[in-house]
Parts: structure tokens; C-alpha cells; sequence
């Protein structure tokens, strides 16, 4: 065991790090918190809870799957005693974003004075027009992120927490109030919030991408998998989700009142029509 540990924002990136000669052990944040009953304090009984309940009801994962795939890795970092360094590694968009500030709040709860907390966040990169994911870099560019990563303190920590109880809540007015700005560490969370914010119901009673999957639908778009497909090009030119098929192969099944399936055709019923007229 070394004195570093390095959490990760998933196993695309885990698969790079492995790559690098940068010193330290890892965790891989395995959770999308971005998406179904969120309780506050992370690590607690409700809180596996609510998230066996949602991963096994959403997408058919069981509770022996989720432990070992996810709370396993979580639950190390609740003893950081022989370290001295932990380096967060994320990325800009909202699903990423959402992960930080939680993980920084599951961090803050066993703050020590004597770990050094730094942020390694990918985004806006001279010369570059996108915005640039940890898979964009290679294992050797990964020695430069971590040699620029920003340092962390417990007021830093601290923000984030008082922003991801701020999400949790998931007030509207309480979102929009807020500026998610003070803190420049944090420099893509505004823009993810923005993002987030567009996940409410708007004037017909759906959301952004909930309206999205409509007007693909009566587009000419008759299959679940080109539909999907055409999502994830969307938000790559115009959004900042950063959400996987997963994620929107979900949306779909929960709109499935206003299309009718037949024969993995699907086509816009009378609800659905009425909505994107």
C-alpha cells in the first residue's frame, strides 16, 4: 500500500491509469447519482438502500452485484488513515460533476488534517474547441493532469457538500438561487447545474430530453437503439450530460405511455402526437 490514493470517475479511466507510472491505489467511483433516490448521507443504510432498490428496479442489477461492483469500492474510503494524499479525478459534465461534490462529501465526513485533498477535472483545454474527458488523454498526458492538480481544502470540501445537499433537496427556485460560482475549484459545476436544471419539467409537463425523445420519435426514428444513438450525438454537440446509453435507455422506457411498441417499431400515439405538435 502507498501513501496515495487516487478515485477515479470510472473503469474507462481506471484502464489508463493502470498505464501511467503514477504512484498510488485506486478506488472507482461506480454510482450514477445522477439519476434515482438520493440519500444524503452517503454510506449509510438508507442510502445502499435507496440505491439497491433503484439500480434492481431500473435496470435489473441485484444487490450481490451492486455490493461487489460498487459499495466494495466505495466503503474504502471510509478508513484513509495511512494516506496522505487523495487525488479526485473527474470530468466536467453533470454526471461526473454530481459524483464530485458527493464524493467530496463522503470525504469531508472523515476529514483528517494530515491528507493533502487534491482535484484532477478535465475540460476546457487550450487550443481545443471541445471540452476534453479523461479518455481523450493518454497515459503519459495523465503524469501532466496530476502534476497540475488543484489543491483542496476542508472549506473547499465543505462547498461541495453544502452543494450536493443542495441537489439532493431538488428544489427548483433553491437551484437556480444559488451560485454554484463562489467556489473556482469547482469551475464546471455551474454549467452542470445549469444542465441539471433543464431535467424539470417544463410547460408540457417533460423535461429537456424527455421532449428530445419525442421529437426524434416523430422525426422518422422507429428503434430504440438508433434513437439512443442519436442522443448520445446530441448531447456530445449541445449538452453537457455526459449521461451513457444506460441512462437513456431508461428515459425511453419511462415515456413508453406516449409511443406504441410493436415489433421494436416504435411510433407516437395520440399523447405522444399531442406533445409535439
Amino acid at each position: 500500500m502507498t501513501n496515495i490514493l487516487h478515485i477515479l470517475n470510472g473503469d474507462s479511466t481506471a484502464e489508463i491509469f493502470d498505464k501511467t507510472s503514477i504512484v498510488g491505489d485506486i478506488v472507482v467511483w461506480r454510482e450514477m447519482l445522477c439519476e434515482g433516490v438520493v440519500k444524503s448521507e452517503i454510506g449509510s443504510d438508507d442510502f445502499w438502500k435507496s440505491r439497491y432498490d433503484f439500480f434492481e428496479s431500473e435496470f435489473g442489477i441485484g444487490k450481490l452485484e451492486y455490493f461487489d461492483q460498487t459499495i466494495k469500492e466505495l466503503v474504502k474510503l471510509e478508513e484513509l488513515s495511512t494516506y496522505r494524499e487523495v487525488v479526485l479525478w473527474f470530468e466536467y459534465d453533470l454526471f461526473c460533476q454530481v459524483n464530485l461534490i458527493a464524493a467530496c462529501s463522503y470525504l469531508i465526513k472523515s476529514f483528517r488534517k494530515d491528507i493533502n485533498y487534491y482535484l484532477v477535472c478535465t475540460g476546457k483545454e487550450k487550443g481545443k474547441d471541445q471540452l476534453q474527458t479523461l479518455s481523450n488523454y493518454g497515459p503519459n498526458e495523465y503524469k501532466i493532469l496530476y502534476k497540475n492538480k488543484v489543491k483542496l481544502t476542508k472549506n473547499d470540501l465543505l462547498f461541495a457538500e453544502y452543494c450536493w445537499n443542495l441537489y439532493i433537496e431538488n428544489d427548483l427556485i433553491k437551484l437556480k438561487n444559488n451560485d454554484f460560482s463562489k467556489n473556482s475549484k469547482f469551475e464546471y459545476l455551474p454549467m452542470a447545474i445549469d444542465q441539471h436544471i433543464l431535467r424539470f419539467p417544463n410547460i408540457n409537463g417533460l423535461n429537456q430530453i424527455e421532449n428530445k425523445i419525442l421529437e426524434l420519435i416523430n422525426s422518422g426514428l422507429t428503434s430504440k437503439n438508433k434513437i439512443v444513438r442519436q442522443l448520445l450525438i446530441w448531447q456530445q454537440k449541445e449538452t453537457v450530460y455526459g449521461f451513457g446509453d444506460m441512462q437513456y435507455f431508461m428515459t425511453l422506457k419511462n415515456l413508453k405511455k406516449f409511443y406504441t411498441d410493436h415489433n421494436n417499431v416504435i411510433l407516437l400515439n395520440n399523447k405522444g402526437k399531442q406533445l409535439v405538435k
